[in-house]
């Protein structure tokens, strides 16, 4: 069950954060405006029907037992976590922390902002097949 789940969450979220988002909410997502905050939620609520939709295909398609209420929490985990990720700088923040500022130079921060989004799909599959 983790790993029909988890591919559904990913297969969610690479349709959400490519194909489906904007490029206004690709540029204006981590600007520090209401300007900014707009476009985050858009892509915020991009990702929760997307994975909604990923879990009712689970549901219906797979017969998965997942419930309404840990669907529910799952979303918000995922739709809350994927808004401050994109905000960027939790990014820069680690990549100081873990002292990789020339990888952040050259394109490192769209690797590591992808890990830190995986790493919360694993969390939420994780979740979904321990409520069942």
């Amino acid at each position: 069950m983790f790993a029909s789940l988890f591919i559904l969450l990913y297969a969610a979220h690479l349709a959400a954060d490519y194909p489906l988002q904007t490029d206004h909410q690709a540029k204006h997502k981590a600007d520090r405006c209401a300007a900014g905050w707009a476009a985050n939620l858009a892509h915020t609520g991009t990702h929760a029907a997307t994975t909604a939709l990923a879990l009712v295909v689970g549901v219906t398609a797979l017969d998965l037992p997942v419930g309404a209420l840990p669907a529910a929490l799952a979303l918000v985990w995922i739709a809350g976590t994927h808004a401050v990720i994109d905000r960027r700088w939790p990014v820069v923040h680690w990549m100081r922390f873990a002292r990789q500022t020339a990888w952040a130079q050259n394109g490192g921060a769209a690797h590591v902002d992808q890990t830190a989004h995986a790493l919360v799909l694993v969390i939420a599959a994780l979740a979904l097949t321990t409520a069942s």
